[in-house]
């Protein structure tokens, strides 16, 4: 499934309860996500600086862009894109951890313009976030303003990246077909690729990267708490991890080679299909949520 169509995302870092009041939905059915054409220049210059001090990769950036964006606020997001305070601490040299971390609660990482991934939602089901019916940014039953670069913003105006964020990838030279350039960091400290690499460690050939995650078979539970309908991408609920169903893990990345780490490294890879952003850590995150600062506020137009 293309991502402009159907990206499903287990984190909700997106927006917070403290934030704004939850609204209640009660679509359940996946549709085209209405793209917001990005023809908007940045309303600020881009400033991020990676630097390697000690044993950490130190980030600071103002989370604005160097590509154009959809125009903000817009019908399906009424908040301002801002600059931010953000300075982030992962490791420089990454371990697998025992077991996963989720994503849930807190932003994946951040690409090498300085911008998060942030892909959660604070969309439930009838409002109800103890139904467990969480909403998909990108399944298309809630639209949410998205623009070109699958990105919108925040209540705090923090700029953020829903899916695969193509006018970063096109500043960073991507092409079809070929390694992925480096995308951005993981809070983990693991390198982030987009679509294409190596096939496991064999740097002879590269390949199209894909999920092992697919649509559940059936319909959702027909009960009170729960949306019904099939299982067709509309919530992250959707969605099963089916071992070796593709060439990635269920943190939706691979130990490989890549030209930054021609020795060899975990990698996670963003792909087309469910979970675009991956959804778990292999290493031990850093909680990017308590660690990014305040926007720089000004008065709204």
């Amino acid at each position: 499934m293309k991502a402009s169509v159907l990206i499903i995302t287990m984190a909700c870092a997106a927006s917070t309860l403290a934030q704004r009041q939850m609204r209640k939905h009660t679509a359940n059915e996946a549709r085209p996500v209405r793209i917001v054409e990005a023809t908007e220049e940045p309303p600020a210059e881009s400033h991020h600086h990676f630097e390697v001090q000690d044993k950490n990769l130190v980030i600071t950036a103002n989370g604005i862009p160097e590509h154009n964006t959809g125009p903000f606020p817009n019908h399906g997001n009424p908040h301002a894109i801002e600059e931010q305070k953000y300075s982030f601490k992962i490791p420089a040299n990454p371990q697998p951890a025992k077991k996963m971390t989720s994503v849930y609660g807190m932003p994946f990482g951040v690409g090498l313009n300085g911008v998060v991934f942030d892909p959660g939602t604070a969309e439930y089901w009838n409002g109800d976030r103890s139904s467990g019916w969480n909403y998909e940014a990108l399944g298309g039953a809630v639209q949410l303003g998205i623009d070109e670069n699958h990105a919108h913003v925040q209540p705090s105006g923090a700029y953020h990246y829903h899916g695969l964020p193509t006018g970063l990838m096109d500043k960073q030279d991507f092409t079809d077909g070929e390694h992925s350039p480096l995308i951005g960091w993981a809070a983990d400290g693991y390198p982030i690729y987009a679509l294409y690499g190596h096939d496991g460690k064999d740097a002879s050939k590269v390949i199209r990267h894909t999920s092992s995650y697919r649509l559940k078979d059936g319909d959702r539970p027909d009960q009170p708490e729960a949306p019904g309908g099939a299982y067709d991408g509309a919530f992250v609920q959707d969605f099963e991890y089916v071992p070796g169903f593709g060439t990635l893990d269920e943190c939706n990345g691979t130990w490989t080679v890549t030209p930054e780490f021609p020795d060899g490294t975990y990698a996670y890879f963003l792909t087309e299909e469910w979970p675009v952003i991956p959804r778990a850590f292999r290493g031990t995150p850093v909680n990017f949520k308590g660690n990014r600062g305040h926007s720089h506020r000004r008065p709204r137009r």
